[in-house]
């Protein structure tokens, strides 16, 4: 789904909800006047069919557009079979309960390159995601697994393998995470730096690249190692309103998914700096 706008919304059900359930975020998503929420199947996937039914219906008629996050534990450069497998049906599940959700966006740690040479990372990424990708187009499920830019030197996630698995495999697009490209070299935030990750989407991807876009923004605390945690952005040294600017400039479209410890203040705040502009 290529939204005509920029959507904002939350990693999870917002923190001013009452109730934890999905359909009580997506209700209160609406209430505040964002757009969008991000699944947390990080823990594992405990929605059954039944309950995706209903959270399909209560995000139609709230309008609010919903992604997935995958469970955490996944590697896919795995070096035992069983480890591989279990992150392949994690994967899966949650590209098929999200889809029935009516998610399209199935975001992914997709794995760390543990002693291997990150060609061969890729490789085993690579293959895992084709084999993945196959069998979910056999199936009829319309999601699009989106492997994520990642936060620390040892993960598998840089900016080019992310593009590149995105060009290469029918069926994978990125996720775009500001906060994990910043923490990861402490570097990539400003305006320039952000117009160029921008322009290497729209290299790589064309058009469709910044017309079907997944963000997530958080502030970061780092360190030489790369990611520590999350923070509120007003605490970061993240650059947020030259991002918001820059995104303005490359007209993307998609979604911007907020993932710090404040989620809906940030999301309200980064909605209305874009609003703005």
């Amino acid at each position: 789904m290529s939204s005509k706008r920029l959507l904002f919304g939350t990693g999870g059900v917002p923190r001013s909800t009452k109730g934890t359930s999905s359909i009580s975020g997506i209700k209160r998503i609406r209430e505040l006047g964002l757009d969008c929420m991000e699944l947390e199947f990080v823990q594992g996937v405990r929605m059954s069919e039944k309950g995706a039914k209903n959270v399909l219906e209560a995000a139609k008629k709230e309008e609010v557009a919903l992604s997935v996050h995958a469970p955490y534990y996944i590697n896919l450069n795995s070096y035992e079979d069983e480890k591989l497998k279990a992150s392949l049906e994690r994967i899966y599940k949650a590209a098929r309960i999200g889809s029935l959700c009516g998610a399209e966006s199935i975001v992914l740690h997709a794995g760390f390159y543990q002693k291997s040479h990150k060609q061969d990372t890729y490789e085993s990424v690579s293959k895992a995601l084709k084999e993945l990708t196959q069998q979910i187009q056999d199936e009829g499920i319309p999601a699009v697994l989106r492997p994520e830019t990642m936060g620390k030197r040892t993960q598998f996630g840089t900016l080019e393998e992310v593009l590149d698995l995105s060009s290469e495999i029918e069926g994978v697009m990125p996720c775009l995470d500001f906060c994990h490209l910043h923490a990861r070299e402490g570097k990539e935030n400003s305006y320039s730096e952000f117009m160029e990750i921008l322009s290497r989407v729209e290299e790589s991807l064309g058009k469709e690249g910044l017309s079907n876009m997944h963000i997530h923004v958080s502030g970061v605390e780092y360190s030489t190692n790369g990611e520590k945690r999350h923070l509120n952005l007003k605490e970061s040294d993240f650059n947020y309103s030259e991002l918001m600017i820059a995104l303005k400039e490359f007209k993307a479209r998609g979604r911007v998914i907020i993932e710090s410890p404040i989620l809906e203040q940030d999301a309200l705040m980064l909605k209305e700096i874009y609003t703005e502009l």
